[in-house]
């Protein structure tokens, strides 16, 4: 069997997962990888067959998405001759995490498309929804990789084609410490911003992890250290609490390693509202931005002692083959 794996390339989530998956899928046939977007920082250890532009959203540098850089970094002649291109036709089956070439390649080639995403999962009626409703970012997330089967990731189980987040063996093989300090990863403000609001509390220890900086620094009780997927990884688990934006791996592997978790939710990003909606429900803190009327809520939260336990168990594999039996 020939399978096409698409992933989307924005932010880092999708290709943690598909770390994972890839060797799931590769149990079952020839596995060709399809990676889009312009703002992973995550590098695949499988080759990838195909590297398109994509549709990528742009962090701005104060808490969201800077929509005008998003705009102009999307040209709507390159995503269609990149949607003409795509050789969906010569696979047997193509499974799609949220990754829109690929997604319109099958939509107009009159291909069937298996998404097996987070954005679905979220998405589906049977999740959590915020109270304000974003009709900009319903439509983007109906219409962004559509797909003919759906199957999703969330942080609960809500329905039977619903799964716990797949957690990659790095994070599953650690033993976890409490070394007092406090991992950050919010890429949508920049390093200034944080500094700025994280030295309000002089009496922790973060360890941030930036997008905007190349190179390691300190000021003060702040530490700020480029991106790197292993060292973040050892920070997460020696860390007292996590706080990070609403997206989903980050929490995901937060929650399974039992640490305290605070999240805020980046500004004109449907996703992470619907994200953060779930992990209220499941008594995770949210908060709306770092600004100084919200420092009660963080000395709240460093102060708690109290952990949101989930269970989340490796059965990957299981579903990888489950879904090719249905399809295949």
């Amino acid at each position: 069997m020939k399978i096409l794996y698409a992933v989307q390339g924005t932010g880092n989530g999708h290709l943690t997962r598909a770390i994972d998956v890839i060797p799931c899928l590769q149990a079952h046939g020839q596995v060709d990888v399809l990676v889009s977007g312009i703002q992973a920082d995550i590098q695949l250890p499988f080759e990838v067959k195909y590297r398109y532009h994509g549709l990528s959203f742009i962090f701005g540098k104060s808490g969201g998405v800077d929509l005008w850089k998003t705009f102009m970094a999307s040209t709507v002649r390159k995503f269609v001759k990149e949607v003409n291109s795509v050789p969906v036709e010569d696979y047997d089956l193509v499974i799609n995490d949220f990754e829109p070439i690929s997604a319109w390649g099958c939509y107009f080639k009159e291909k069937p498309c298996i998404g097996l995403s987070h954005q679905i999962g979220a998405f589906d009626p049977a999740s959590p929804k915020p109270e304000e409703t974003d009709m900009l970012g319903k439509f983007i997330m109906k219409n962004y990789a559509p797909s003919t089967h759906s199957y999703g990731f969330h942080f609960k189980s809500y329905a039977s084609h619903i799964f716990t987040p797949v957690i990659r063996q790095s994070v599953r093989q650690l033993d976890p410490v409490d070394n007092g300090h406090y991992t950050v990863y919010l890429p949508s403000y920049d390093d200034a911003h944080l500094i700025k609001q994280l030295t309000r509390f002089p009496d922790i220890k973060w360890e941030v992890y930036s997008k905007h900086n190349k190179r390691p620094f300190k000021q003060k009780n702040v530490s700020i250290n480029p991106i790197n997927s292993d060292a973040f990884v050892q920070s997460m688990a020696s860390a007292s609490g996590i706080l990070c934006g609403a997206g989903f791996e980050t929490p995901a592997e937060a929650l399974y390693l039992g640490k305290k978790l605070l999240v805020i939710p980046m500004k004109n990003q449907y996703e992470q509202h619907l994200n953060a909606a779930s992990l209220e429900e499941i008594g995770v803190p949210v908060i709306k931005s770092l600004k100084k009327k919200y420092e009660y809520d963080m000395e709240a939260w460093l102060n708690a002692k109290s952990r949101v336990t989930v269970d989340y168990p490796d059965c990957t594999a299981d579903i990888v083959e489950k879904i090719i039996k249905k399809h295949s």
